[in-house]
């Protein structure tokens, strides 16, 4: 850390969501950087680091010339859907090393949009290559690979459908506060289990929404925060850790995922545990996803997260109240939705979320879960710091 320097987020929005058919992907990034920057009260020239993932080679060089950006710190580390925990980490650690004063962080996707004008040529994407093949020879999906672990979970320790259901419906619930969300109508227990059937014992309602829509957030000093208009949220702890690639079948443990490792890491920085957390802001790709999450970074103990969830726990009135904008079960989800959770830990924290506020919140948990349960990252972020 050079001279006592802390970093913080002094910004953060979403874009638009979640079906954008008239807007690009460019378009989303921007929209989403252009209102962080305003909710931080900075401009597009006091930016001197920019971080950003996508699927093309050099994408954070390509948007920071859409952006007309000319930074010298760069950062597009793709670690799948926890991309944004690692980018705000690794922009975190390089504004306390004085590498860069300011940075942007952005992410867009037209996701649902561009499945539309795939589907009118075929829809047929890139045949699987590398490790990735060899699940697929055998017909598995990435919801199949959910589905094993899921069916683990239930196999080695009771796990129910309804259990998972109940992760759904709170999910719901918060979303029907949420007037951008892309689902919002109530759904019961009852409704989940009759959904159709995706991968067994996963049903529609277990699945992610597919969504178009993006977030920005910006970091810099604590100093400079002071200056600007929204109380600064601080970056207590940060790490990351992975587990296997993209072969489920390569997982260690499929009922233990890289929560269980970056977890007690970002615990350990910030100097906190998981009783002092006030909210959580968790990857919920899937229902199972969310109860993996909750058991690995030790908010119950490991079989434990099907009792754990049940009784609206996770509600924004409950004792852990969880994904309080909707989630991307119904809310959004257009392929990476980290960034997402980075911005409502945020709002939260600020007591800015709206009807889902949880009281006095002061410390907010953000998890990120990508690939095939291969990858994750945690963020501890707070009102203050130590």
């Amino acid at each position: 850390m050079a001279d006592g320097r802390r970093a913080v987020i002094a910004g953060v929005a979403t874009s638009d969501y979640p079906n954008l058919p008239d807007m690009s992907e460019y378009q989303v990034h921007a929209q989403a950087a252009e209102r962080a920057l305003a909710d931080a009260g900075l401009t597009f020239d006091d930016i001197d680091g920019y971080a950003t993932v996508g699927f093309f080679p050099m994408y954070a060089v390509q948007l920071s010339e859409y952006l007309r950006l000319q930074p010298h710190w760069f950062d597009e580390t793709n670690f799948g859907g926890a991309s944004f925990e690692v980018l705000v980490e690794h922009a975190a650690r390089a504004v306390e090393a004085g590498a860069c004063d300011t940075v942007l962080v952005t992410y867009g996707s037209v996701q649902l949009s561009a499945m539309g004008r795939r589907l009118g040529t075929g829809g047929r994407g890139p045949a699987p290559s590398g490790p990735a093949a060899f699940d697929q020879l055998w017909g598995n999906t990435l919801v199949g690979s959910y589905a094993l672990a899921a069916r683990r979970h239930m196999h080695e320790f009771g796990t129910t459908s309804e259990q998972l259901a109940e992760i759904a419906v709170t999910m719901r619930t918060h979303a029907a506060f949420n007037p951008h969300a892309q689902y919002r109508d109530p759904i019961t227990v009852h409704d989940v289990l009759g959904s159709r059937m995706i991968a067994e014992p996963l049903h529609m309602l277990d699945c992610c929404v597919i969504s178009d829509g993006g977030g920005a957030c910006v970091v810099t000093t604590e100093e400079r925060a002071r200056d600007l208009p929204k109380p600064p949220i601080h970056v207590l702890g940060a790490a990351h850790a992975m587990t296997h690639h993209m072969n489920v079948s390569a997982m260690p443990d499929m009922t233990v995922t890289a929560a269980a490792r970056s977890g007690p890491l970002a615990f350990a920085h910030a100097g906190l545990t998981p009783a002092d957390v006030d909210t959580a802001q968790l990857y919920d790709s899937f229902t199972i996803t969310v109860l993996l999450t909750l058991e690995d970074l030790g908010f119950c103990g490991k079989g434990e997260g099907g009792a754990f969830v049940e009784g609206g726990r996770l509600r924004f009135d409950g004792a852990l109240p969880t994904n309080t904008d909707g989630g991307g079960l119904s809310a959004c989800h257009p392929g990476m939705r980290g960034m997402f959770l980075i911005v409502e830990a945020v709002r939260q924290l600020r007591g800015e979320a709206g009807a889902t506020q949880v009281p006095d919140a002061k410390v907010a948990v953000a998890h990120g879960t990508g690939g095939m349960l291969s990858t994750g990252a945690t963020l501890l972020l707070g009102t203050e710091r130590p």
